[in-house]
């Protein structure tokens, strides 16, 4: 038995919010009876319909790594009618989910996929996964770079929010510009979280790219373009989840 909003998802339907949010307006039955919060339900033995349509057979696995441009939302759709990263996925074949997210001015590495467990793995702060980011930052007003440094080594809470401090490493200085590239690596994930724990010691970002996330990297993808896991990749993410 599986709860209903993850068999959508599982599926392919929509994402689990969705799938929410189609269960509480009576649009999902199973064996013709409206579905509530929370149930579960077979797929092999029990008839699940949505808006009045049986559920189909299980779609394949997809594995997407996409070099996410600014300007793209890490999302489905969106309301406003703003150019999504689905925009980007022309010949998929299949329905796939942002797996995360990076913020509409952040670029690089974003991961999308329709296997419902594997995102909550890679998305939930228990498992660790490492994500990868090179960032631009501007050389701080007052102070050296190093004394910001060590700042954000010892932040663990921005309004009410624990954060981990994550690694960074300094790449390169351009003094003349007044900048910096770094080298981070976090394993939470937060919403902002770079662009927050930099304003916090006085760093303002000016670029922030993801290159790369558990064992998946860009290696060479170019920004707007996307490609299938190999099954080797997928494998060993998938060890890192711990499935």
């Amino acid at each position: 038995m599986i709860r209903l909003q993850k068999l959508l998802s599982q599926y392919g339907v929509c994402s689990r919010r969705k799938a929410e949010e189609l269960i509480q307006s009576g649009k999902v039955t199973v064996n013709g009876a409206v579905a509530v919060l929370g149930q579960s339900a077979d797929p092999l033995s029990d008839k699940i319909c949505v808006n009045g349509a049986p559920l189909e057979t299980a779609p394949d696995k997809l594995y997407i790594a996409l070099n996410k441009p600014r300007g793209y939302l890490s999302a489905v759709s969106d309301d406003r009618e703003r150019k999504t990263v689905i925009d980007l996925l022309t010949d998929v074949p299949g329905r796939v989910y942002p797996v995360g997210r990076l913020d509409l001015t952040s670029e690089g590495l974003l991961l999308l996929t329709n296997d419902g467990e594997l995102t909550k793995r890679l998305t939930h702060p228990s498992y660790a996964i490492p994500k990868y980011y090179r960032v631009r930052v501007k050389l701080p007003k007052s102070g050296t770079l190093e004394a910001a440094l060590l700042k954000l080594a010892d932040i663990t809470v921005i309004d009410g929010v624990r954060y981990l401090p994550p690694q960074v490493r300094v790449t390169e200085r351009d003094t003349a510009a007044g900048t910096a590239l770094l080298q981070m690596t976090l394993t939470e994930g937060k919403n902002r979280e770079i662009r927050k724990l930099c304003e916090a010691v006085g760093l303002e970002v000016l670029r922030l790219n993801r290159v790369g996330e558990g064992n998946i990297k860009l290696d060479g993808l170019a920004s707007g373009k996307w490609r299938e896991l190999n099954a080797s990749e997928v494998r060993e993410l998938k060890k890192l989840c711990a499935m």
